[in-house]
């Protein structure tokens, strides 16, 4: 039988439902009420989006980036390997590039050689392409020693990042990042790919006021890179605040009114989704992972020079290439997480069935780019903090990846293990639900025990039941194509702007299963006389075998089949009540 877990109804007050438009939908109006979402908030047009001219530290970095322009210097930008490093790896070079800088090239660390950000190490691979200006992308405020060995060799460094700085920053010549303590600028949640957009829209303007480039060019180079903001944005997992809904939205419309670049819509093509109707779980479920792939098995390069192609006969070889390689990840992630079940049951076995706090779990043939999907997966199965280790190429090294749950902050706790046993942890990094580190593999069975023995103290997280939030039930002529139209026109959804799910006890008409994995069902509303079609991916049993009345936690969507459109429910939880 599924577990239960407890759904509770968001509070939508009618207060704030009555002060939204007359023209939103009344249900939409209850899912804006329900978080937070004012009048002022409905409209997504770019001309919404917060000024670049307030975000000081763009302004500054463009001022910086147009002298460079002056000297016709050579510039490097460093990325990061991941989708929201890629897509601000692609937006800068080809910015500069359609700017007029005479020499923009990009290099991305190898996760495996040279792990994350801009240490010495990659500097000095750096220099011997002798830049003269070193931009970072998604990276660079916690690397003062890189930074320092970046002037050491006579280059010089704009740092653009959008995570939280440490105690000290880099003595960078610029650091263009929304989290300085010193910055006003409202965007706090910007990705490292919204940071950069903002730069070049900053730069555009700087170029244009000392006339290196015309009005024109000034608007339309950082509007072509909308697309990549809307990528990124949505790949690494922000919170979706107005302002990055009005980027994310902007971005979308451009790709549904075919004016995306060759490599996005080659990868909207290979992953087998319409970019006339894209949405955003179209960039995150369809276009991100395969851009990820790259960096998680070989080199992210492949997934930069993708996005960067200059036509679609260019880009889809290259688009083919990481759907290929997201195939390889695939397969790869489900041997270590059937891998890992072993590992977790032989876990419970050892404390008699009972959960643990935390599992810390280890493989020699896993792969340390696939990991971190490794432990989300058994963290959502276990219901608690997991670490997944994988061999380093540097011998004796392991490298890990943690996820942790609501409660209890991953980063914190491998901090506090760090300060009390100061030899136990190499390295690490990361937030509250999601860290890396790096340890000796002599060492493994110690951290286990520490990482326990501090989860350990979180009772009341680890004891927590798992909460689906509900906007509550659907009345029949709710289940409707008008109402599920109106929820997708409505996106961007995503991190800390969740799209609805609506629960009701529902009748079960009739139901088959799908590829051993998926139900397959006929629905119908205890006061409705037609029935909806739903699926529930991934759950292929009904709770109580069927035999009691079953509440239905669900979405409702848009089923596009042979050119017909029709409402369906996706059901993303049942229980007995």
């Amino acid at each position: 039988m599924l577990a239960n877990k407890s759904i509770r109804r968001r509070s939508a007050p009618l207060e704030a439902q009555q002060l939204l438009p007359a023209t939103v939908h009344p249900v939409l109006r209850r899912v804006y009420a329900a978080r937070d979402i004012g009048a002022d908030q409905v409209d997504l047009s770019l001309r919404r989006m917060l000024p670049v001219g307030r975000f000081a530290g763009a302004v500054a970095g463009a001022g910086r980036l147009a002298d460079s322009r002056a000297r016709d210097e050579r510039i490097l930008v460093v990325g990061d390997f991941d989708a929201d490093g890629a897509t601000a790896t692609a937006l800068t070079v080809s910015s500069l590039r359609a700017f007029g800088f005479p020499a923009v090239d990009y290099l991305v660390p190898d996760r495996f050689r040279f792990g994350y950000g801009l240490s010495p190490a990659i500097v000095e691979y750096a220099a011997e392409r002798r830049p003269d200006l070193i931009i970072t992308v998604d990276n660079g405020v916690s690397s003062r020693s890189g930074v320092d060995r970046a002037r050491e060799l006579g280059m010089r460094v704009i740092i653009t990042d959008h995570h939280l700085a440490g105690a000290a920053l880099p003595a960078a010549d610029e650091i263009v990042n929304p989290n300085l303590p010193n910055e006003e600028f409202a965007g706090k949640s910007l990705a490292g790919v919204g940071v950069a957009f903002y730069l070049v829209a900053a730069l555009g303007r700087e170029l244009a006021a000392r006339g290196f480039i015309d009005a024109d060019t000034a608007q339309s180079v950082p509007a072509a890179g909308l697309d990549l903001v809307a990528l990124g944005t949505v790949a690494d997992l922000v919170p979706l605040d107005y302002n990055n809904r009005v980027l994310v939205s902007a971005g979308l419309r451009r790709i549904r009114a075919g004016q995306a670049r060759p490599g996005i819509r080659a990868l909207f093509d290979v992953a087998g989704r319409n970019p006339a109707r894209a949405r955003s779980s179209d960039l995150g479920f369809g276009i991100a992972p395969r851009l990820n792939a790259a960096g998680r098995l070989t080199d992210m390069s492949l997934g930069i020079e993708c996005l960067m192609a200059q036509s679609v006969d260019r880009a889809r070889p290259l688009a083919a290439r990481l759907d290929t390689l997201n195939q390889e990840r695939r397969a790869l992630q489900a041997r270590m997480e059937s891998e890992a079940g072993l590992h977790l049951a032989a876990a419970q076995d050892a404390v008699e069935r009972e959960p643990a706090p935390a599992y810390c779990l280890f493989d020699p043939g896993w792969h340390e780019g696939v990991v971190g999907l490794v432990a989300s997966r058994l963290k959502d199965r276990s219901r608690r903090p997991v670490v997944a280790f994988a061999r380093s190429e540097t011998a004796g090294l392991l490298k890990g990846s943690a996820r942790s749950i609501d409660g209890i902050h991953i980063r914190d706790v491998i901090d506090r293990i760090a300060v009390a046993e100061p030899a136990l942890v190499t390295r690490f990094g990361g937030h509250a639900m999601a860290a890396g580190l790096s340890l000796e593999e002599s060492k493994l069975a110690q951290f286990r025990a520490a990482f326990q023995h501090e989860i350990g103290q979180f009772d009341d997280a680890l004891s927590r039941p798992d909460v689906i939030w509900s906007d509550g039930a659907l009345a029949p002529g709710d289940l409707s194509l008008e109402l599920a139209e109106a929820l997708t026109a409505a996106s961007p959804w995503g991190q800390g702007f969740p799209e609805p799910v609506f629960d009701d006890e529902l009748e079960i008409v009739s139901l088959r299963l799908l590829k051993d994995r998926h139900l397959k069902l006929s629905l119908r509303h205890p006061d409705a006389s037609r029935a909806i079609d739903a699926i529930a991916f991934n759950q292929p049993e009904l709770p109580g075998g069927g035999q009691a009345a079953v509440r239905f936690c669900y979405r409702l969507d848009v089923n596009e089949f042979r050119q017909e459109r029709r409402a369906q429910l996706v059901v993303e939880h049942m229980q007995c009540d």
